[in-house]
């Protein structure tokens, strides 16, 4: 592939004129709900302007964003490589399979808050508490994706490399991985936007830090202003990792352009 063809096959970080429309319309009606809010019988507090958004956004530290941020990807990144792994075992062997995917299956359907609980009753830890949940939510994912892509590969193209008699890591790192691929990276955006919403909540039970902390102390003030503020660093972090691994996907999957 040619350097033009390729750079033209990395999508664009780039907003739609249609995104940013809707935007503006957004933009515009809570502006105008925050002048008509006492009017409606709403407090004034409840729809802040866009200023005292623009204050809270100024306010915001900086550590709390590196501090989730840097929870929410190790966590992503140790559930993805155990996730992957025991799916390859599992893939090998179909008595552990039987038996380990009745409880994937039920891990998945344990709610978040009963994790946070059990987290918050086992372990003393902050840092391990939050590193728990996130891995038990999204860890289950991966390992369902990867198990899942895994039986999909085409029968003929394992009985092809079957045929050459390559080891068990072999026959993973050539086949298995490449075919699964596509899946894997569907698996991380799906998991970065289930990890921000499960982070921020178990970052409200006990962290002294993290995004999820300043939401909590901004609800105890009454500052709808501050949980807006930190709401849209939240997205824009979901929006920032979201088109990484987009990029990445771009590179490793050219092949798809």
């Amino acid at each position: 592939m040619q350097p033009e063809e390729y750079r033209e096959s990395v999508p664009a970080l780039s907003f739609p004129k249609q995104t940013l429309v809707s935007l503006l319309v957004f933009a515009v009606v809570w502006e105008t709900l925050s002048y008509l809010a006492p009017y409606l019988g709403i407090p004034p507090f409840a729809i802040p302007s866009w200023f005292k958004i623009a204050q809270s956004i100024v306010k915001v530290t900086p550590i709390d964003i590196v501090v989730t941020l840097a929870r929410v990807v190790g966590a992503l990144i140790v559930s993805f490589v155990i996730g992957v792994s025991l799916a390859m075992v599992m893939y090998g062997s179909k008595a552990l399979d039987d038996y380990l995917h009745p409880m994937i299956r039920i891990l998945m359907a344990v709610p978040v808050v009963s994790w946070i609980l059990f987290a918050v009753l086992w372990f003393p830890g902050v840092e391990f508490r939050i590193g728990f949940v996130l891995f038990v939510v999204c860890g289950p994912v991966f390992l369902v994706d990867s198990l899942d892509a895994m039986r999909g590969v085409p029968r003929e193209l394992r009985h092809m490399m079957r045929s050459f008699r390559p080891t068990s890591p072999q026959y993973f790192i050539k086949l298995m991985l490449p075919a699964i691929l596509p899946s894997l990276f569907t698996s991380w955006k799906v998991n970065i936007s289930l990890a921000i919403r499960v982070v921020t909540i178990a970052e409200l039970v006990g962290a002294v830090t993290g995004i999820g902390h300043q939401l909590s102390v901004a609800q105890e003030l009454f500052s709808v202003s501050d949980v807006f503020a930190w709401t849209i660093v939240l997205v824009a972090l979901l929006f920032l990792l979201e088109a990484g691994v987009a990029r990445v996907e771009a590179r490793m999957l050219r092949w798809r352009a």
